[in-house]
């Protein structure tokens, strides 16, 4: 009972998003049924690691001699090269200062992984997938969001990258990393100009945005793509780059490139590499930003609007 007492803000917070929360709780439970209804199986790999995937603009939050993962990726594809063919994690992922209307320090991850797959397979997976969840939560497949009515029942509008850079800036992805200028292009023409009403898939990266994807030595491209709800990313899906050395390389340009920026320094996960090096299946893999289709889904403004984590 209150005992007269003033209600605490957070509590009034919380009293304020429960519905959202409770929302959250059912996507989240649709999701994995939809995961273990295809065959996958569940994972639970180490939050607290020793060394994170190296990334240019991503910083995992260090604690003692230990890092917040930023992501399950490299613990979760030991697994893939262990025999372990379609597989998924739901939890916890922390960003060091990413805080904003789509963007916390902790938030939650979807990443699954399935050998034998591509990247274009992927898409019709969430295709199916993210349909199924949508109904089963909202009784229909049609979302307001914002001033837009998502209609996840009709076909999904696939641009590559090249196409929407040449549509909405008139310039090619190639011209505008050369400018240093594609993020902000991608921020700031790219995305606000994607169809609202129905999902948006970008695909076919530069190669020298690959991250950790396969390249496509025919048509010179990244086996990337990502979803876009009501122009928000949403997730990111690659073939997986399976390539020992081309791997090594990779991290090494990415280590010298922070090294650059001034920004913390990483070890090398050895273990991931010496399982890497003993053989890895073809596969391919997303991460989906739970946190933001739970906005999406409850028409929330706000990543604040959606969880109970610690505000920074």
């Amino acid at each position: 009972m209150s005992k007269g007492l003033a209600k605490p803000d957070d509590l009034i917070r919380l009293e304020s998003i429960k519905p959202n929360l409770i929302q959250k709780s059912r996507i989240i439970r649709e999701l994995r049924n939809g995961l273990f209804n295809r065959g996958f199986i569940e994972t639970d790999t180490p939050v607290l690691i020793k060394a994170p995937a190296p990334e240019d603009n991503i910083n995992a939050p260090k604690t003692g001699d230990f890092f917040l993962r930023s992501s399950p990726e490299l613990h979760m594809k030991r697994l893939v090269v262990a025999g372990y063919e379609k597989i998924f994690q739901i939890g916890s992922c922390f960003r060091a200062g990413e805080i904003g209307k789509f963007h916390n320090v902790e938030f939650t991850m979807l990443e699954w992984y399935e050998t034998g797959k591509t990247y274009i397979d992927l898409i019709y997976f969430l295709k199916d997938l993210l349909l199924e969840v949508v109904t089963k939560t909202k009784g229909t497949s049609k979302v307001q969001f914002k001033n837009s009515k998502i209609d996840f029942a009709k076909g999904w509008k696939v641009f590559t990258v090249k196409e929407a850079f040449l549509k909405f800036t008139g310039i090619t992805p190639e011209e505008a990393i050369a400018k240093n200028e594609f993020e902000i292009l991608l921020t700031e023409k790219v995305e606000p100009n994607l169809p609202k009403g129905i999902p948006v898939i970008l695909k076919d990266y530069p190669t020298s945005m690959a991250a950790l994807s396969k390249i496509n030595e025919k048509d010179n491209v990244a086996e990337r793509w990502e979803l876009y709800l009501g122009g928000i990313e949403i997730a990111n899906a690659y073939s997986e780059l399976t390539d020992y050395n081309e791997q090594k390389k990779r991290f090494k340009k990415v280590h010298k490139n922070r090294e650059k920026n001034k920004l913390p320094a990483y070890p090398d996960d050895k273990e991931f590499f010496k399982c890497l090096e003993y053989g890895i299946a073809s596969f391919a893999g997303c991460a989906l930003g739970v946190d933001r289709l739970v906005m999406v889904l409850t028409n929330s403004e706000s990543i604040k609007k959606v969880n109970y984590f610690t505000e920074f």
